[in-house]
């Protein structure tokens, strides 16, 4: 068996991670907010923009958090398609969510579906990721922790949904983007938890790149994407004020339709 150490470069890696998630999650909630209130092709552009922050928050968060891990006595690599695969996985699924909120007439449906979906899809992103590593040896998986990794992850996706449906100003988005953070970082930590390494030096390490040579990179270039992104929004001015639209107020709560009264006049 490897010796696994999760924070091979003390707290800076799972700190930097947890403040990507953080403001990916920030981002997309306030972006799906404006989507809620918008219609046509802006409401499609809220929706994608939201999908991609969340995303590629998500992902960022899971690879910086893998630069601090290692295995004593091996060098890790990764394989570079399935490591794209696995950000394309999380962006798409995330969207998934995002749209079925923003376009079902049925609020509680849409949001299991949704957040089953999207909850699915970021434990498919985890463990796509994982298995996107080429080192020396096997990865064995605990399947009942596994199992938890994935209940957590369908919870943060139930829950960023629910956010987006209900949070209402900037404060409540503050305080929810941490929440939020603290459950895509507990799901990637249950997900590390059920891991172990049988090493295995016979078995094949080509194919793999050095993740400071393609995941950094990669993960920059993402992080520059929601930072400037989020940045040209909240200089933005809204169409119904002059504060910026992320850092100004949230956009109003879909009014829910009222159910028609019945001859007694009380409610169907």
């Amino acid at each position: 068996m490897g010796e696994i150490h999760h924070a091979d470069h003390g707290w800076v890696t799972p700190a930097v991670s947890y403040f990507v998630a953080c403001l990916g999650a920030f981002v997309a909630l306030r972006s799906a907010r404006w989507a809620l209130v918008s219609q046509g092709r802006t409401r499609v552009v809220w929706l994608l923009f939201a999908s991609t922050s969340l995303g590629a928050g998500i992902w960022s968060m899971h690879f910086i958090a893998m630069l601090g891990f290692s295995v004593s006595g091996v060098e890790i690599s990764y394989q570079p398609w399935l490591t794209v695969l696995s950000l394309l996985v999380a962006v798409a699924v995330v969207g998934i969510g995002l749209f079925t909120v923003g376009y079902s007439r049925r609020p509680v449906l849409s949001l299991l579906v949704g957040g089953l979906t999207t909850g699915l899809g970021v434990a498919a992103m985890h463990y796509l990721g994982m298995a996107a590593m080429v080192l020396p040896g096997h990865l064995r998986y605990d399947h009942v922790t596994v199992g938890l990794s994935v209940a957590i992850a369908v919870f943060a996706a139930t829950a960023a949904l629910w956010a987006t449906l209900n949070i209402r100003g900037t404060l409540a988005v503050l305080a929810a983007a941490p929440v939020m953070g603290v459950a895509v970082c507990a799901m990637h930590y249950t997900g590390m938890a059920a891991l172990s390494v049988q090493l295995d030096f016979s078995h094949s390490t080509q194919g793999g790149v050095m993740a400071l040579q393609f995941i950094f990179p990669l993960g920059v270039g993402l992080g520059c994407y929601v930072f400037f992104g989020s940045l040209a929004f909240a200089v933005s001015p809204s169409r119904a004020s002059s504060q910026p639209l992320l850092v100004g107020p949230a956009a109003p709560l879909v009014p829910r339709p009222r159910r028609p009264l019945n001859q007694a006049g009380a409610r169907r």
